[in-house]
């Protein structure tokens, strides 16, 4: 792995667009797309951990300029790689902190990234950040799922949610600090492959405080992109905060 890069190496970026989950299907990426056209209206768009450009280059085929952040400079040319990508500019540094030119109109958070930032001064400097790109009446958006922790029972730190022939995954998770990470075990040619990503899982209310702090208001919520009611029983949620204009 290269440092630079933290846990999104070579290895990771080559395989990135080979998963088979949920979020590569094409009807969730055309949906995601559409919800962040929709709020951008004809302006510019910022992806906080753009990575291979799953969702921003169908964004920017809908005539919305993307601009991205990431840390990682194999999956940046795992994006410039493919139609389009040379097109969208893209910062190499900590999507937290990182600032380029201009003010957007959306700037977005998809699948988890935003538990990528391991520690809660983190998560309130990246609410600070995309505030600080946003233009008045533009908006911040979040897609992260609810921590689950019903689903540890008393004495339990362990949840598997992979188990195949070849891969093995489980979260760890330390309720006494939000820490969580993910372990995986591949099987390739015969010998266990092991790496793991650390988290920091978060919850709803506290993402509506990290926005107060930033001065961001809370204006919609939904289980997902096609715009479900959130509930108790909802596993993650797209929230949208906005930069109100001045008074």
């Amino acid at each position: 792995m290269d440092d630079r890069d933290g846990f999104f190496g070579a290895q990771v970026a080559a395989a990135y667009d080979e998963e088979e989950g949920d979020m590569f299907v094409p009807g969730v990426v055309d949906t995601t797309a559409d919800f962040l056209a929709a709020l951008a209206d004809g302006g510019r768009a910022l992806e906080l951990g753009i990575g291979t450009g799953r969702i921003a280059l169908p964004l920017a085929r809908r005539g919305v300029p993307v601009d991205g952040i990431d840390l990682s400079r194999a999956m940046v040319d795992r994006l410039r790689a493919k139609p389009g990508g040379d097109a969208i500019d893209v910062t190499i540094g900590d999507f937290a902190t990182t600032r380029v030119e201009g003010t957007f109109s959306v700037a977005y958070l998809v699948f988890n990234t935003i538990m990528n930032l391991t520690t809660q001064d983190e998560q309130v400097d990246c609410f600070r950040n995309a505030a600080a790109h946003l233009a008045p009446g533009g908006c911040f958006v979040v897609e992260v799922m609810v921590p689950e922790l019903r689903r540890l029972p008393p004495g339990q730190n362990a949840v598997p949610y992979e188990v195949g022939p070849t891969r093995w995954a489980v979260d760890l998770y330390d309720v006494a600090t939000q820490a969580t990470s993910s372990h995986y075990v591949d099987l390739v040619d015969g010998r266990g492959e092991y790496r793991s990503i650390p988290f920091r899982y978060v919850w709803p209310s506290e993402l509506d405080l990290m926005a107060r702090l930033a001065g961001l208001r809370l204006r919609e919520r939904w289980e997902g992109w096609t715009r479900e009611a959130f509930t108790s029983e909802s596993r993650r949620h797209v929230s949208v905060w906005e930069k109100p204009a001045p008074a």
